[in-house]
């Protein structure tokens, strides 16, 4: 396992400590990301937290900070103000400042996707100091192939530029998406959006899964490491499915095609507490821990 961080250039000297403390702090020591994923309240309203096979605790937003509060995660990633709600109460949880999100009401049909900034990172910074919080990061989200993806790009690059000022680590989540995007799972979209990522500087990239037919996902995934450089890739959990096939895919994911973590939300947090916990600590086994299919699935059943 690669565990070296490597410090970007535009982190001044006097944020350097705190940066390599957040960059460890965030991996867990490891160099891998165990990203928890909380900001789809905003992203895809409340599908995800109500209805068929999603356990009622999940339709309560602090059942998402009991989960990060009990499970071994190297960060949890929502928005400032659900932070400010719940925070106080969960004072130990590492977490990451979405800047950006949008709901799913206007479909691409309609309009190509657009997602500006709620806060700037001045508020973000001035937050972490007088609250006191464990804010380790921060999150954007850029739409390629959108008409306005200039201007998501534009503010993901001074975010990132201003994260790191402060010894911040920035993770941007990056889906070509747009009316002249045909395939958004495309490997070589994908293995773009990787390489955007590290023409911005960012320290970590979230994208989709590559799909192809009649090519394995897990090696054409290569090409969108690879694409990245530096920029350490991590895969989106995607919608719930079943737990051993989920670690399976992330285990292929990491030790087959290189990834460096993964960023899960609904494959936990759909869960009862107890389970909810389980399947985050089986997956960091296997993220943090490399532990195999076997070991991690184990965790998740208690046996």
């Amino acid at each position: 396992m690669d565990n070296e961080i490597h410090i970007p250039t535009d982190v001044p000297n006097g944020s350097i400590n705190e940066y390599l403390s957040n960059a460890d702090e965030i991996t867990l020591g490891s160099g891998r990301l165990m990203l928890f994923a909380g900001d789809q309240k905003v992203e895809h309203l409340n599908a995800d937290f109500y209805g068929e096979n999603i356990h009622e605790d999940d339709n309560d937003p602090e059942h998402l900070f009991r989960i990060a509060d009990k499970a071994e995660i190297g960060v949890f990633a929502t928005q400032l103000g659900l932070i400010s709600m719940y925070g106080s109460d969960y004072p130990e949880v590492p977490y990451l400042v979405k800047l950006n999100s949008k709901t799913n009401l206007v479909k691409t049909s309609h309009k190509d996707p657009v997602s500006l900034q709620h806060i700037d990172m001045d508020q973000v910074i001035d937050f972490k100091n007088k609250s006191g919080l464990n804010i380790l990061g921060v999150g954007y989200t850029i739409y390629l192939g959108s008409e306005f993806e200039h201007l998501m790009i534009r503010e993901a690059v001074q975010a990132i530029r201003h994260c790191h000022q402060h010894g911040l680590v920035s993770v941007l989540w990056i889906y070509p998406r747009g009316q002249s995007v045909k395939d958004e799972k495309d490997p070589d979209l994908i293995a773009g959006a990787t390489g955007v990522a590290a023409t911005l500087g960012s320290d970590f990239v979230k994208v989709n899964y590559p799909k192809k037919d009649g090519e394995k996902s897990a090696e054409v995934f290569k090409r969108s490491i690879k694409a990245a450089g530096k920029t350490k890739v991590i895969c989106a959990g995607g919608s719930s499915t079943d737990p051993q096939f989920f670690l399976q895919q992330l285990h292929d994911q990491i030790h087959i095609s290189g990834a460096m973590g993964n960023a899960t939300g609904r494959n936990i947090h759909q869960k009862s507490l107890e389970d909810a916990v389980r399947i985050a600590n089986a997956t960091s086994a296997i993220t943090i821990h490399d532990k195999s299919v076997e070991e991690a699935f184990k965790i998740y059943t208690g046996s």
